[in-house]
This record gives C-alpha cells, sequence and structure tokens, in this order.
C-alpha cells in the first residue's frame, strides 16, 4: 500500500526512517465515495493531503518547507475521522521509501510563503496549498537534507 506521509525536514536526519504518525492513502472510504476513478487518480488528495498536514506541522522554528514522503507499507489502517484519505501509518524504515517531495530548496519566495503559513496567515496558507511539490529519489535525501539545511 502506498503511503503519504506528512514530514519536516528534521525527520530526514532520523537514521532508521519515519516514526509512526497519521498519514494518507487510498482507502476504501475515498474509493466509495469516488466511485469510477482509479486509485492513481485518487492518490492526488492523498499526496495533496499529506502536503497540508506537513504545513500544519510545522512549528516556526523548523526549515520552512513541506515535505511529504511516499512509501509502500504492508498495511495502514485507516482512521475513523472525517479525512477519508487518513490512515494510521507504523515506523517506516528508509528502505520502504519511495521518493520524497518537497518546497524547492533554492526558492526563497516559497520559504516566505510557508514561514507567512505557519505564523497563522490564511492567505499565506492558500497559496502554499497551490506550489507544486518537487519529487526527490529516495536515494537523495541526504542531498535533500544539506539542501535544506
Amino acid at each position: 500500500m502506498r503511503i503519504y506521509l506528512p514530514a519536516t525536514a528534521a525527520d530526514l536526519a532520523r537514521p532508521e526512517g519515519v516514526g509512526a504518525r497519521a498519514a494518507h492513502a487510498v482507502t476504501p472510504a475515498l474509493r466509495a465515495a469516488s466511485p469510477g476513478e482509479k486509485d492513481e487518480d485518487l492518490e492526488v488528495p492523498a499526496f495533496l493531503a499529506a502536503a497540508d498536514a506537513s504545513l500544519a506541522s510545522l512549528e516556526p522554528s523548523d526549515v520552512p518547507r513541506r515535505l511529504v514522503i511516499a512509501a509502500d507499507v504492508p498495511t495502514a489502517e485507516p482512521t475513523s475521522g472525517e479525512d477519508l484519505t487518513e490512515v494510521s501509518a507504523p515506523d517506516v524504515p528508509w528502505s520502504a521509501v519511495v521518493s520524497i517531495h518537497a518546497d524547492d530548496p533554492d526558492d526563497g519566495e516559497a520559504a516566505d510563503l510557508v514561514r507567512a503559513a505557519v505564523g497563522g496567515d490564511e492567505e499565506a496558507i492558500e497559496a502554499a496549498g497551490e506550489l507544486d511539490l518537487l519529487w526527490f529519489d529516495a536515494s537523495e535525501r541526504e542531498m535533500l537534507r544539506e539542501l535544506l539545511r
């Protein structure tokens, strides 16, 4: 099962992998709410929910970048909340990670926007949700970690 874990730059430094947390995935409830949609299309709202959750988890002292870690795990249990994509994810070793998605490390305007969103600026929160996250292969984790320092 492909899951999307909301993350921060600090998670990239964890040697074993990403700790257990709420994540997002294509769940039976999401499939039921979107009959006829292919799983690859349903992955989009799960991914975007993880990006939003990453933003919501950031503190003012964190690197002002949203991160989403995509991983393949045997199972992840859907939660009973309102978010149809939310699952309870186990600890995920780096070997299960397939890609990492992040705001552009070189884009100062994106950093300013995320910083404002973390500060509670509603317009910045909405605008940050419109930014595309860049794709990084799992093997580029250390490089990305250095870029986000």
